[in-house]
């Protein structure tokens, strides 16, 4: 059995729009190198329609092409194909940012936005840029291993193709494939539990029991990070301070120039940890310490800085009158923060805090310009219910070890706090909590998942790097294992064919 050096094995983590990647594993596993978004942009040219779309050219195959996904797991992001497109038509990363600044005229396409693979040519143009642009490898010369992680539920046949486009476009040394919900709770160090990616649209929701999918009981429900910046957009055009900014009294207000403002300003709010989410719509109040500082926990959590800012500002208080103490009281009701934002210092509320009030009521949505696709059909669920009609779909005797395991997931939080205990209070309705009714098999509690502490570099990235942390603990143990049957080797390719990728079980791990 083939086995290979740490220093050499490279994670690949392809969400629905962002791609993670690293290369080298250590003994303290490392966040990824590299984050770049899963979109593509080809420059239009002049026989192309305005609108993005392309037709089938006589002798033009279409096999690149995949049909759309259902429509709870389908997303608005663009994907405009072009049959006629070769890998390096297509820019990726530095190179689309940089066309799209500079105002070409470029079609931008997000192939995984579906949760499974739109267009092959599109994928293959952003691997290849992530491995041999942005990681720097050689393909004649590749000794390098790859582990990828990918939305759950993947087409057998994408899978295969996958694994085909790795060794023979790309030279890998060795390849693996993983469920992105797996390799998130692996992160978290469980085999049990309901993992709940938040997306810019969509919400996947993924029922694991004992290390394996429950794949009857997958869903997605089409709410966001997109659709809780259009509500905080809404709500901010209520504040005084963000309103004067946006559209100043002596300057003619264009209402796009206005909306693209508040857009922009609720991105950075959020991105720059601006946000707590209240349990159940209560106001979340951070609980004193009791006078008790315990000095080993906070060197391992490298939090020294911040114990001794908290006690210099003790002693300032202490010493302050209580006229000042009351004033200082009363301003921390407000919850008041100050925010410069483009050349502008704009004042904000408790209103921010209402940011994901959308994820548990879409309602809230209804007369928002918040673009669906088109049908949709039936009532968009609130992301409690959503997680209970997923777990309810799994086997009872399943279900008290499955909601032992809630981990809340995406990159809203890696800045944005709360949102774990936001829902675990809001889903206590939906097991029993009469104890004279209690069974054996009867979920009593639901207890919050979180990456452990002890993973230094991940410590105050939050939850949102899981996927990838996953994926390098699967790629560190299946990498080196001598006995099991955990990737696919050059050897096994070249016997098997693509079909090889169909025989590994990382189930086994």
């Amino acid at each position: 059995m083939v086995s290979f050096r740490d220093s050499s094995v490279v994670i690949i983590e392809s969400g629905r729009t962002l791609i993670r990647a690293g290369v080298g594993l250590q003994d303290l596993l490392k966040a990824p190198s590299i984050e770049i978004q899963a979109r593509v942009g080809l420059r239009r040219n002049p026989g192309d329609s305005a609108n993005g779309s392309f037709s089938l050219k006589p002798g033009e195959s279409s096999d690149n092409l995949r049909p759309s996904a259902s429509s709870s797991r389908a997303s608005t992001l663009p994907s405009q194909p072009s049959p006629s497109a070769k890998v390096h038509d297509y820019l990726v990363g530095s190179q689309l940012d940089e066309a799209l600044e500079a105002g070409h005229d470029i079609i931008v396409s997000w192939p995984f936005a579906d949760g499974d693979v739109r267009d092959w040519t599109q994928a293959e143009a952003l691997w290849k840029y992530v491995l041999f642009h942005t990681l720097q490898l050689k393909r004649t010369q590749n000794e390098c291993p790859v582990m990828l992680s990918m939305p759950a539920g993947l087409f057998r046949d994408s899978s295969e193709r996958i694994c085909q486009i790795f060794f023979e476009r790309f030279n890998v040394a060795g390849f693996g494939l993983l469920d992105r919900p797996m390799a998130q709770l692996y992160a978290a160090g469980q085999l049990s539990g309901v993992v709940v990616d938040i997306g810019h649209e969509i919400t996947d929701i993924t029922p694991i029991y004992d290390g394996f999918i429950m794949q009857n009981a997958r869903s997605s429900t089409p709410v966001g990070i997109r659709d809780c910046q259009v509500y905080l957009a809404n709500l901010l055009r209520f504040n005084q301070s963000v309103m004067a900014a946006a559209s100043p009294p002596d300057k003619l207000s264009d209402p796009e120039v206005t909306q693209r403002f508040l857009d922009d300003l609720v991105k950075h709010v959020w991105l720059e940890g601006l946000v707590r989410v209240p349990s159940d719509g209560q106001t979340v109040d951070i609980p004193e310490d009791e006078g008790v500082t315990d000095i080993a926990a906070v060197l391992v959590a490298g939090k020294e800085k911040a114990v001794i800012e908290t006690g210099m500002k003790k002693k300032l208080t202490a010493k302050a009158s209580a006229a000042e103490q009351a004033r200082a009281r009363e301003i921390e009701a407000l919850d008041l923060v100050t925010v410069e934002f483009r050349g502008h210092s704009i004042t904000l509320g408790k209103e921010r805090h209402r940011f994901c009030e959308p994820l548990f009521d879409p309602m809230l949505l209804n007369g928002l310009p918040v673009e669906r696709v088109d049908p949709y059909e039936g009532r968009i669920l609130p992301l409690q219910e959503a997680v209970a009609f997923s777990v309810r779909q799994t086997d009872v005797a399943q279900r008290q070890y499955i909601w032992q395991g809630l981990f809340i997931n995406g990159d809203l939080t890696n800045h944005v706090k709360g949102i774990g205990a936001a829902l675990q209070s809001r889903l206590a309705p939906f097991i029993l909590s009469t104890p004279d009714q209690a069974t054996d098999v009867q979920p009593r509690s639901i207890r919050v998942l979180t990456v452990p502490e002890y993973f230094a570099e991940y410590r105050e990235k939050g939850d949102g790097f899981a996927a990838f942390l996953g994926t390098s603990i699967v790629a560190k143990i299946a990498f080196n294992e001598s006995h099991g049957k955990n990737f696919v080797s050059k050897t096994d390719y070249n016997e098997k064919g693509p079909h090889a990728i169909l025989e590994m079980s990382l189930a086994s791990l």
